[in-house]
């Protein structure tokens, strides 16, 4: 089972389910399935979105999403750790909710789409 935790501002009515079904979706893609895995999702408007890519991109730019693995595999022989409760926490996605506006209406899209 995929847990997705999602943290958002009252100001971006974003779809809850969408959210968790486009996460099931990439994990089906791939094939993953019979994990217990955590994901957590961010939504974040332009300020906080370019205090995130200044810090830890160095461009302080706006950006539609950031991600951010809990671990370094490159560090790890083998890839993940198994943790000890057996869940599989992945990291984190940072989703700018104005830029995934303006490119919904950019492409001529649902925003639930995008």
């Amino acid at each position: 089972m995929v847990k997705v935790l999602i943290h958002t501002d009252t100001r971006y009515p974003v779809n809850r389910k969408i959210i968790r079904r486009a996460v099931g979706d990439v994990f089906a893609k791939h094939k993953i399935v019979q994990t217990d895995a955590e994901v957590s999702v961010a939504v974040v408007g332009e300020r906080k979105m370019k205090d995130l890519s200044g810090k830890y991109l160095t461009d302080g730019k706006k950006h539609e999403i950031l991600t951010f693995a809990l671990e370094d595999a490159s560090d790890v022989r083998g890839g993940f750790v198994n943790p000890p409760d057996e869940v599989l926490r992945l990291g984190d996605v940072v989703l700018c909710w104005p830029e995934v506006l303006q490119l919904a209406a950019k492409e001529d899209v649902l925003v639930d789409d995008e």
